[in-house]
């Protein structure tokens, strides 16, 4: 059965007659007043590193994923679970001070702020709602310049507790500073495109693959992934988060609903960086993420490492892909150490799953580590 289920995964991702996303052509200048678009990369004074991985490692284009046979897509949903906390360390800031209302000024001009959301409500057609949470709500949307689908997410704006700098000195929320720092002209980080804020409200906008599904309910559509499908995927997802960690930025939210893949091209995503930080040397000592992610030296002794917690979220994610479940889900504490897989899986996927998953995080592998492994690279050892 797993021959038969695999073989028809590879068959889809092969389908010749899949139509590929066509490039964009670049928007038509927006009419002011705007929001704040993202200053280009050249302005950054953050001294963000060059990606630690080679873009040799990946194949000039990655297969679609599309299927006819998969159906429509669900929408992409978020997790039921709650995911955040307080407390990331890091150099941020409160935003103080009043915002001016929605409503005309004193001398009877419309506020910025309202022309700000007119502006928005020009420039998008909004559509069906993606996801909710405790982050508030994203919606789609298509850029009525060009067509361009995009993602508007809007986040209450008592909810951000943490802001910084982007290099022109504007404030925003971490979550946009974080963002600036990775995304900029890498494939396998979600583009924020512009954001803005409202009396009550940021409001992001973010690209949106046209034919587009999250990794959760891709798995889910399919009960699990064969080993061919969830390398492709995995070392997608890795080289995503060494890009992260070598411009110095934790994600710390890494699951399956948090990567979005494009399915006409194969390219993996990661999405969602409101629990993020800046990566420190030192121990973090308060966590932020979903709860059955968290490695058990957070639960033990309340404190954890950056890398070697990462690399404990990406042993969940990638037995989720292979397993089609979440290894923790019952009884998570009770089974540590005795982590039992499918005898289908190839002992150099099970050897890496154990590894990342090690109750000691000194015995997890490093993410470089993680690259070089045999599975990875797809060699068997005898």
């Amino acid at each position: 059965m797993a021959e038969r289920v695999c073989a028809w995964l590879l068959g889809a991702i092969a389908s010749p007659w899949l139509r590929l996303a066509r490039p964009r052509p670049p928007p038509r200048p927006r009419p002011r007043p705007r929001p704040r678009l993202l200053p280009g990369p050249a302005g950054d004074t953050g001294g963000a590193a060059a990606p630690a991985a080679s873009a040799a490692s990946s194949p000039l284009r990655a297969p679609p994923l599309l299927s006819a046979a998969a159906g429509p897509e669900p929408p992409v949903s978020a997790s039921k679970e709650p995911t955040c906390g307080d407390g990331r360390p890091g150099a941020v800031e409160r935003r103080s001070g009043a915002v001016p209302g929605p409503g005309p000024s004193a001398d009877g001009r419309v506020s910025p702020a309202r022309k700000a959301q007119q502006g928005l409500k020009e420039r998008y057609r909004l559509g069906s709602l993606l996801g909710r949470g405790g982050f508030g709500s994203v919606l789609a949307a298509t850029r009525l310049s060009d067509g361009a689908p995009v993602a508007i997410k809007r986040v209450p704006r008592n909810r951000i507790h943490h802001w910084g700098r982007l290099p022109d000195g504007t404030r925003a929320p971490l979550e946009i500073v974080l963002l600036h720092k990775v995304s900029a002209g890498f494939p396998g980080i979600v583009q924020l495109h512009e954001w803005l804020e409202l009396p009550n409200n940021v409001v992001m906008v973010l690209e949106r693959p046209e034919r587009s599904q999250d990794l959760l309910h891709f798995i889910r559509a399919r009960g699990f992934l064969c080993e061919e499908v969830a390398r492709h995927l995995f070392r997608q997802v890795l080289e995503a988060v060494r890009h992260c960690t070598s411009c110095g930025v934790l994600h710390r939210d890494i699951k399956p609903e948090n990567i979005l893949l494009d399915l006409a091209t194969g390219q993996a995503k990661l999405i969602d960086f409101g629990c993020g930080t800046y990566l420190q040397a030192a121990a973090y000592t308060s966590f932020a993420g979903t709860p059955s992610y968290r490695p058990p030296e957070w639960i033990q002794f309340g404190w954890y490492y950056g890398k070697a917690a990462t690399v404990w979220s990406l042993g969940i994610v990638l037995h989720q892909m292979v397993c089609g479940e979440h290894p923790f889900r019952r009884g998570w504490n009770s089974t540590w150490g005795r982590l039992s897989l499918p005898r289908r899986l190839s002992p150099e996927c099970q050897d890496l799953i154990r590894r990342c998953l090690s109750v000691l995080s000194s015995e997890r592998p490093s993410l470089e580590d993680l690259s070089c492994d045999p599975w990875m690279q797809d060699i068997h050892v005898p």
